[in-house]
């Protein structure tokens, strides 16, 4: 855990005690910096944090009503029955009950047990309070609490007035002042193998309830479905756009914000988020890669994370012409092996990720070589990296360029809150019930995978606070053990639904062999302009060439391809250059195995015979016909194609 200073000013604080132990205390402060446990236990201290950053969300409940011969209020309780609790305006509330709870989730950087590295892992703090005498005055208490735990996730001011007013209207208005619009979700049922539904209602829709963030979510039902979607759409309505699928219909996304005549505001207003359910998903691990997020332990999770996040970061893109169009690209142009693999594979889309695999080795097998010229406009100041002047290419520090200036991008602070209906998640689906802790030493370290801490009502009410000048009665603090097994305690219905038509759905854009369909095939592209002479005119006298037979020709401006093929190493997000791949015909077929293998740890850039030039521009004319070329996946007129950066014009969303 990253360490914070304990000295930070607490915006609340309780003490607690454990009942086994009389002599150990917790002190339990909120920061700006996180939630501190202290821990004071014969002359030692010892102090956890959990980092603001990781909470996503807090939530308050009351106790469910139970059978006859339930006794909720005892101090015991909670270690000896199976606690239940609904949403504190529910029928089944037990009225006996004065205890109020407080759920914070978060998901905290843990070690790795299985092998080196960390990854994220769920946990929940149970507060319950029931320091008074009255039900009304504990929920007013839980109130306060979540509402400093939600000013300070969103990072905004915590009202003062708030946190030493009585008046729970008072935290009722701050709260809807809070409130901000939906995200807009846009799911492809049948990106990678299909599973994209399932994913989403229950990987994704459970964190999303815990953070209290509402969307509403469209279900694509042919090609360009989410093109023609955020092109016609009033999107305002929406504070980001989330995308669920593979990088085939993030492309859809991009290009329909292009067809609008104000796109300009709409890549200004609306961040793009990505949920990786498809093949490839080389926007999300690259966004994960550039934040230095644990990415493949649980790709789901840390790409929803950011989205509940919701911090922009700068992203350029590419305006790529052939003869009969342009396009604007966020991930790469291809030509050659990489691309006849991407493309010939797809029928194999069934079997996920593997496809690209297994159609490999059929094309190492029939080995291809393409005749064709290509001009391309290096950046000022970078060389190309090959074995002789590589620099930084297999580690994350390294400079890749000497004269560039170019920086990381950067990331603002998050701002949006936007509540969501109640919602049952995947966990309460399977055990919807608290489990007490067993086997554990309460000597152990206090972040566990889910902490209860509660106030007593076992002192007479004359025992009172120190400070406490509500004159409300107020006892004691007392600690309790709690449960290892990571639960949801929300227990209204799902409310996973998609707001689109019901029907057959089909692919989005990659989602299989179907034709596309657009209700007008003449939409007009806008976008900046381009800079460079017209396809038919020739290239500039000062661009580098390069003339002969190729085995491949790909650009990427982003680190990763596909979730496991990093393939230009010292890319980032915004850094403004385009980097470009070559291999000539020449090269073995012992030393392509290798390059192919490589591409999963960056060592690919070793081959000798793998130029990677950075450039800003490039052109390619493909003299050998038959072939395939595609940009961001995605088959485009086999010809004369262009390409050149638009730095940092759109903006993606990220942790």
């Amino acid at each position: 855990m990253e360490d914070v200073s304990v000295h930070a000013t607490p915006v609340l604080e309780e003490t607690f005690y454990i009942l086994s132990k009389k002599n150990t205390v917790y002190r339990v402060k909120l920061t700006e910096k996180g939630l501190s446990l202290q821990k004071e236990s014969n002359g030692n201290t010892k102090t956890e944090i959990i980092r603001i950053n990781d909470i996503v969300g807090c939530r308050c409940m009351r106790s469910k009503r139970r059978s006859a011969g339930a006794c909720a209020c005892h101090p015991n309780a909670i270690r000896r029955n199976n606690l239940r609790v609904v949403e504190e305006n529910s029928s089944e509330q037990d009225e006996k009950d004065i205890s109020a709870y407080l759920y914070i989730y978060a998901y905290v950087l843990k070690k790795y047990r299985v092998k080196s590295g960390q990854k994220r892992e769920r946990m929940t703090i149970t507060l319950r309070f029931r320091s008074f005498d009255k039900y009304d005055d504990n929920m007013r208490e839980a109130q306060k609490w979540r509402l400093a735990v939600k000013c300070l996730i969103k990072n905004k001011s915590i009202p003062r007035s708030v946190l030493t007013s009585e008046d729970s209207q008072v935290t009722a208005q701050t709260f809807q002042n809070l409130e901000e619009r939906k995200l807009l979700v846009l799911l492809n049922p049948k990106s990678g193998p299909g599973k994209a539904r399932e994913v989403f209602q229950q990987r994704v829709v459970p964190v999303l309830a815990e953070a209290e963030v509402g969307f509403d979510l469209h279900v694509t039902k042919h090609a360009n479905y989410a093109r023609d979607f955020v092109r016609t759409k009033d999107i305002y309505q929406w504070r980001c756009i989330v995308v669920v699928g593979g990088d085939g219909i993030v492309f859809e996304v991009v290009n329909g914000l292009f067809e609008r005549e104000d796109w300009q505001k709409a890549l200004k207003e609306l961040s793009i988020g990505v949920i990786p359910c498809g093949s490839g998903n080389g926007l999300a691990k690259t966004i994960s890669y550039a934040i230095e997020e644990p990415f493949d332990q649980n790709p789901i999770l840390i790409s929803t994370l950011a989205v509940i996040k919701c911090r922009s970061a700068p992203m350029d893109l590419v305006r790529v012409e052939t003869k009969s169009q342009f396009v604007f690209s966020f991930l790469s142009v291809g030509w050659g092996l990489l691309s006849d693999i991407d493309i010939e594979s797809e029928r194999l889309r069934a079997i996920g990720g593997q496809r690209f695999t297994v159609w490999s080795v059929a094309r190492l097998i029939g080995l291809r070589t393409y005749r064709g010229k290509l001009w391309y406009l290096p950046v000022s100041g970078c060389k190309a990296q090959s074995p002789r002047n590589y620099v930084g290419g297999l580690t994350r520090s390294a400079s890749h360029c000497a004269d560039t200036g170019s920086k990381p991008p950067d990331i603002f602070p998050a701002t949006s809150y936007t509540p969501v209906h109640p919602s049952r998640s995947y966990h309460d689906s399977i055990n919807s019930r608290y489990r007490p802790f067993q086997g554990a030493d309460c000597d152990e370290d206090p972040v566990a995978d889910s902490l209860s801490l509660e106030t007593s009502l076992g002192h007479a009410l004359e025992e009172l606070t120190d400070g406490d000048d509500s004159g409300r009665p107020r006892l004691d603090s007392y600690y309790s053990a709690a449960s290892r097994r990571s639960t949801y305690f929300s227990t209204a219905g799902s409310e996973y639904r998609s707001v689109a038509d019901n029907g057959s759905y089909m692919g989005g854009q990659g989602g299989g062999d179907i034709q596309p369909r657009r209700p007008n095939s003449n939409v007009r592209m806008y976008g900046p302009p381009s800079q460079l002479p017209a396809l038919t005119q020739p290239v500039p006298d000062h661009w580098s060439s390069i003339e002969g037979e190729f085995v491949l020709v790909h650009a990427s401006y982003l680190s990763h391809l596909s979730s496991d093929c990093l393939f230009a190493p010292n890319s980032k997000l915004a850094d403004g250059i385009i980097w470009l791949l070559v291999i000539r015909a020449g090269i073995s077929r012992g030393q392509l195995l290798q390059f192919l293998l490589g591409l999963s740890s960056g060592t690919h850039l070793l081959i000798p015979q793998a130029e990677m030039i950075p450039v800003t521009a490039f052109r390619l004319e493909p003299e050998t016909p038959g072939g395939h070329i595609t940009v961001d996946g995605e088959v485009v007129d086999y010809g004369p194609i262009q390409a050149e950066l638009m730095p940092s014009l759109a903006s993606v969303m990220s942790m």
